[in-house]
């Protein structure tokens, strides 16, 4: 059999990389149920190597990009694990105050992908930092794998005390308006939700596929820009109850279904991109950035 394709692939091998990527499946099971997909010349192997990410090969932009002045900085987060690593990134040609956008990773550290994303951030008109909350532990370890074995040995209370340190370090940077949102992904739009709820001066909030909150939504100030995989069933079925508390207490709010998309739509490394709905969703985020942060 050639080169696998998506067209290959059956969606149950995406819900089941789905269950396996968010610690719902240990790997030895994940790998064996992965096995009854093993059939016409696909092997286990080949099936595992294709739904994995590839990092190096998907950058679109380095990190020696010229256009930027991207570097790894520190910043205190009292409340949270201390002194949190990330990556600050803005155009380099700009010598104006800018505003400022919080890069939120999934559940497995500030790997390359989103480190990446911080990046695009930046070359579209922002100053961007993009914390890795695995920083206690030692940072992101180098694969996804180990990466989430090393979330899940963080409060994800204690993290989210990370991002809004992150916030109050960016509003204050002497090369920030002061106007800052938070675009996050997975449980970084758990974060991007909650962050929402906890950070009345948050200027916007942009959830990727995020864990709804069920309490305190009154206290949301920031507009929400939403979006979600149309077959990602798992986060979805917490969506309507949290779109009807957020019309009762009247927050602005836009939300977006895309069709065909699975979880991790946006994430270019993986076949569960969808490079149509990630593009328009991606698009629409700047645009909702650039009109909420001025």
């Amino acid at each position: 059999m050639g080169k696998l394709k998506k067209a290959d692939i059956k969606q149950e091998v995406f819900d089941l990389y789905d269950d396996y990527a968010h610690n719902r499946l240990p790997r030895r099971l994940f790998l064996d149920k992965l096995s009854t997909y093993a059939v016409g010349g696909i092997t286990v192997g080949s099936l595992l190597g294709f739904i994995s990410p590839d990092y190096m090969k998907k950058i679109q932009v380095p990190q020696d990009d010229a256009r930027l002045n991207s570097e790894f900085i520190t910043y205190e987060s009292p409340k949270g694990g201390g002194t949190i690593k990330g990556l600050l990134s803005k155009p380099a040609a700009s010598f104006e105050k800018l505003p400022g956008i919080i890069i939120v990773h999934e559940n497995r550290g500030l790997n390359p992908h989103i480190q990446d994303v911080g990046r695009r951030a930046a070359l579209a008109g922002f100053i961007s930092l993009a914390p890795d909350a695995l920083t206690p532990l030692g940072g992101y370890p180098g694969t996804d794998d180990e990466g989430r074995e090393l979330q899940r040995k963080r409060d994800r209370n204690e993290m989210l005390e990370d991002f809004i340190a992150a916030f109050e370090h960016l509003r204050n940077h002497p090369d920030c308006t002061g106007n800052v949102g938070v675009v996050g992904f997975c449980f970084g739009g758990w974060i991007s939700n909650m962050m929402a709820i906890k950070i009345p001066d948050l200027k916007a909030s942009v959830p990727f596929y995020g864990g709804q909150p069920t309490e305190n939504i009154i206290d949301i100030s920031a507009p929400l820009l939403l979006h979600f995989g149309e077959l990602d069933k798992r986060v979805n079925e917490g969506w309507p109850a949290y779109e009807e508390a957020l019309k009762k207490h009247d927050k602005e709010h836009t939300a977006y279904i895309y069709e065909h998309a699975n979880h991790g739509f946006h994430n270019d490394t993986t076949p569960r991109y969808d490079r149509e709905a990630a593009e328009l969703a991606w698009n629409r985020t700047i645009n909702f950035f650039k009109d909420k942060l001025g």
